[in-house]
């Protein structure tokens, strides 16, 4: 008997959860019997349509054959038996299990969120490196919002108020809400979801939660699985969790903070580190890659049409690439730290981005650098806000950079490159399609 079904027979469970994440970072998948799902697991029988893959975050699929097949061909899922919890939330035993996609030739779907982030990482082991990372995500609760229309709004907490004012670490606040993040750690001890540190952030009613630092595919796991848990957890208490970029007008958006390490595999030293505790030539050149190449891939760690209201001077989010010691207006944060914890944290990625793919692409431009021996431009101080706003400013922006860079193919591969594009650019024809309330209010009859 293998540990998936000593898992499924020691709890009980009735039926099964098999979960990939799209594109998007929404989880997709099917629930079989537990039965069914044993017996699909044996013969190579889980099987999801290509196509899941590559869907918008409306639902469409990109009208081209260039990645998927013409017809729309079936893929099989082999879960990874690491992943596999009880979901607590469900009153009948449940379990839920994350799965990666293969052809039947054996061969990895290449744009396979999962995938891809495993041939990062795969990169990284043939020079003998082992990474760490540890993201933060932030979000908002708003009130359920039943007609898109209307503007969000924060939700009313126990005080029967609701939070105006920015409580940027304010405890009273985060327990405005105690019964639903006493929810949320319960379903993440359950799961067991890493969390380390929550805290209220800059927004109102908007919320940080810390994970501990692990392996990159666990994390993303975790990130993945965290996400849906939230959800849950506010709609139990009739309210939205959102990882929207920019989800209300004149607060601060959400972010992905990605600290990232490099190890020895063999010895477990922290490489970004010298013996003497000073910043490591490799690290300065992680850090260079990530300067150089972190613009091209944008669409990774910007999604969304709404990704890039939250990349705007002056607004807890950077402009640029600069870094710095404990400067939270650059792009790239180097926290204070002995040898042991050295680190660089990425600041670019919005809460609304795939975990598996802002990983991936983060890592692949520290890795760029780490073998092209870059150099970083020298370390700004004060506010990096006076300084010019190089990364992209629209997603049309960042997709143009996004198809011209050769070693970004090179490392996350050229279909799944293609598949992306594809992808954004039908949510971009969607999204032009739409005619918003500003333009309504100030080109109607003024123009």
């Amino acid at each position: 008997m293998g540990p998936i079904e000593e898992f499924l027979k020691a709890n009980k469970i009735d039926e099964v959860e098999i979960l990939v994440p799209d594109m998007a970072g929404i989880a997709r998948g099917k629930i079989l019997p537990a039965q069914r799902f044993l017996e699909g697991m044996a013969r190579r029988n889980l099987r999801i349509p290509e196509g899941v893959f590559v869907q918008t975050v409306t639902g469409d699929y990109p009208d081209d054959g260039l990645v998927t097949s013409h017809a729309v061909q079936d893929v099989y899922l082999v879960p990874d038996e690491r992943t596999i919890r009880v979901v607590p939330w469900y009153p009948d035993p449940t379990a839920q299990i994350i799965c990666d996609a293969y052809y039947f030739d054996g061969q990895p779907v290449e744009f396979s969120a999962r995938n891809v982030l495993t041939r990062i990482i795969a990169l990284y082991e043939k020079r003998g490196w082992r990474l760490e990372v540890a993201p933060e995500l932030e979000f908002y609760l708003v009130d359920v919002n039943a007609d898109p229309d209307n503007p969000l709004v924060p939700p009313i907490g126990r005080s029967g108020r609701r939070e105006t004012s920015r409580q940027a670490y304010g405890v009273d606040a985060v327990n405005e809400f105690d019964p639903l993040f006493e929810d949320v750690y319960d379903f993440c001890e359950a799961q067991n979801i890493d969390i380390d540190t929550l805290t209220h952030e800059a927004g109102a009613a908007q919320m940080e939660m810390n994970f501990n630092h692990g392996a990159p595919l666990d994390l993303a796991d975790q990130a993945f699985q965290f996400k849906r848990t939230v959800r849950e957890a506010g709609l139990r208490h009739k309210v939205y969790a959102t990882f929207m970029a920019k989800p209300m007008q004149g607060q601060p958006g959400s972010s992905m903070h990605i600290h990232q390490s490099l190890l020895d595999a063999k010895t477990g030293k922290n490489l970004f580190a010298n013996k003497n505790g000073k910043d490591s030539k490799l690290f300065h050149s992680h850090i260079a890659g990530l300067q150089k190449h972190l613009p091209a891939v944008m669409p990774l760690l910007a999604p969304n049409v709404n990704s890039y209201r939250r990349l705007m001077r002056d607004s807890d989010a950077p402009i640029n690439t600069h870094w710095g010691y404990d400067n939270r207006t650059v792009g790239l944060r180097v926290p204070h730290s002995d040898a042991k914890a050295r680190r660089v944290e990425n600041r670019m990625a919005g809460a609304d981005a795939n975990p598996y793919l802002a990983l991936a692409a983060s890592l692949a431009c520290g890795y760029l650098g780490m073998v092209e021996k870059l150099d970083p431009r020298p370390p700004v101080e004060g506010s990096a806000y006076r300084l010019a706003h190089t990364l992209p400013r629209t997603l049309y922006d960042a997709l143009g950079r996004f198809n011209a860079s050769r070693p970004i193919k090179d490392v996350l591969g050229e279909k799944f490159v293609q598949a992306v594009s594809l992808v954004k650019e039908t949510e971009l024809e969607a999204y032009q399609q739409v005619i918003s309330s500003w333009e309504r209010e100030h080109l109607l009859l003024n123009v």
